[in-house]
This record gives structure tokens, sequence and C-alpha cells, in this order.
């Protein structure tokens, strides 16, 4: 059977993504997702060149373009320069997945103002980094999108992550904002949420283990993330904008 959102399609012929975090897990998902529309993929990593290059041949052999670029995200200037590099090796942007994020466990009593710093710079201020740098090629497109995430923990306030919860609550924010703000360009900037997905993590722990948290009785898997990101920034997704998705099997029926 083949994964959600990798159908083979051409609605992103001529088009540049650029996925932050897509060396593992739902940001490679989704880079090979978009590529299977034909998207040409920029594939951002901190620090793993070596997965993140794994990505690109797997797109490569899809038949689409891409490269891997190493920055961190919560450094403005290397967000700008690897901005300036992706446009100099594309000539055009008009994508943005904003996959990157730092999911810590920590309980209040112990997150110092340099942890809380840390987890805002990656999850929240790094969206507002990157938009401002991409902006001018993503109204160059004439049919910018920007898919920002949240996730389960903003919407439920889970225990030991006030950090992360706080950063995606944010983002929530910032997507209805920005909707607003870019219309004009026709940019879509809309966000997911996911539940519990089946990754692999160097660190931290699970939400839970247990699958019958879920109605659904499973955890989600990350190209049922890409597939939703791969309709947003489709035609399907023209008159989508401003929406938190959320997408996690019945975790919670409540909105953000």
């Amino acid at each position: 059977m083949t994964e959600p959102g990798m159908h083979k399609g051409d609605e992103f012929t001529g088009k540049v993504a650029l996925v932050t975090g897509a060396a593992r897990n739902i940001g490679r998902a989704i880079a090979l997702s978009l590529a299977s529309g034909g998207a040409k993929v920029a594939v951002n990593t901190r620090s793993n060149l070596e997965q993140a290059r794994g990505v690109v041949d797997e797109i490569k052999a899809l038949g689409s373009d891409a490269e891997a670029f190493a920055a961190d995200v919560a450094e403005p200037a290397q967000v700008q320069a690897m901005v300036d590099a992706v446009l100099k090796r594309f000539g055009r942007l008009d994508i943005l997945v904003l996959n990157a994020a730092i999911r810590e466990h920590v309980h209040f009593d112990e997150i110092s103002f340099d942890d809380w710093r840390r987890i805002l710079a990656t999850n929240l201020d790094s969206a507002f980094v990157f938009t401002k740098a991409c902006l001018p090629a993503l109204k160059q497109s004439g049919d910018g999108r920007i898919v920002n995430f949240a996730g389960v923990t903003a919407l439920l306030g889970l225990k030991d992550r006030a950090h992360v919860a706080a950063s995606k609550h944010g983002i929530v924010g910032l997507t209805k904002a920005l909707a607003q703000d870019l219309a004009e360009f026709g940019i879509r900037v809309n966000c997911i949420s996911p539940g519990q997905i089946d990754t692999t993590r160097a660190h931290g722990r699970e939400l839970s283990n247990r699958s019958n948290d879920i109605p659904l009785g499973r955890k989600g898997t990350s190209f049922e993330i890409a597939g939703m990101v791969r309709s947003l920034c489709g035609p399907a997704g023209a008159y989508m904008t401003g929406q938190t998705l959320h997408i996690n099997g019945g975790l919670s029926n409540s909105g953000v």
C-alpha cells in the first residue's frame, strides 16, 4: 500500500519547498510527499547532514531535485544565510513548512529562564524569523504557502511541558495573524497540530504509550501528517488559511 501523501502527482511542478527539521520522522515524510507532487525541496537539518543527504537521495530517486542545508532554526543569522543559499540554489520559494521543534519534558519548578527562552527561540521565534526571511520570495510566488506546527501539548496543556505548550499556543496565534496580514499577497498560512505520532526521538518520552487513550486505537504515522501538509499546499488548500488542523485520532475534540 502506498503511504498517505506519496502518490505521484504534478501539482507542485516548478515549485520549491523548504522543510525544516526534515532529516527524519515527520519532516522527512513531508519532504518526500511534496517531492512526490513534483516539488524541488530544500531539506533543513540543524546538524544531522548525513541523514538529511539520505532524504535528498530519496527525493532524487522520486525524480525530483533536492539539497540539504544545515542551520539552527533558533539562530537568525543562520536562518537568513540558509534562505539566501536556498534561493541561490533553486531561484524561488513557494512553500515553507516549519516542522523543527524541541519537545522537552521538564517540571515547571525545574525550568530555568534560559531553558524557557531556548524552547521559545526554537519553537516560536523561529517561525517569525523564517517568515521574515522568506517573505520576499513567497510574495513573488503568487501562491505562497506557509505551514506551521503546533501540537497536542498546546491543546491539552500537558504536565511537565509548560514551555512547550506556551510556544505552541504562540504558533497558533501567529498563524491566525499571519493569515490576515499575508492574504493580500496570495499567501495562505495554516497550522498542523499532530497528536501522538509513531516517531523515533533521540530524547524525551512519548505523551502516552497506550493506544487505547486514542479513540481510533493507534498512533498516527508521519506520512498521515505529510499527506495533510501536501493537501494544504496544493490546489485543495487554495481557500484554506488561518486554520489549525488537529490530526490526533480523536484524542481531543476541543479546539484551540
